[in-house]
């Protein structure tokens, strides 16, 4: 199951470092992830400074 960012995301970057497989991408001011891409690792979510990642 993919990781989802909400609009709580203020677009910092935090997360897109911490992506193994380069899921994570900006579009529109904010962070997406591609669920195609994603292996739900989890390790994005704990970076995001607003709280903004949970499992889709």
């Amino acid at each position: 199951m993919a990781y989802k960012i909400s609009d709580a995301c203020v677009n910092c970057g935090a997360c897109e470092g911490e992506c193994p497989v380069n899921a994570i991408s900006e579009k529109d001011g904010k962070r997406v992830i591609d669920a195609d891409t994603c292996v739900s690792c989890g390790s994005c979510a704990p970076v995001c400074p607003t709280e903004a990642i949970s499992e889709e």
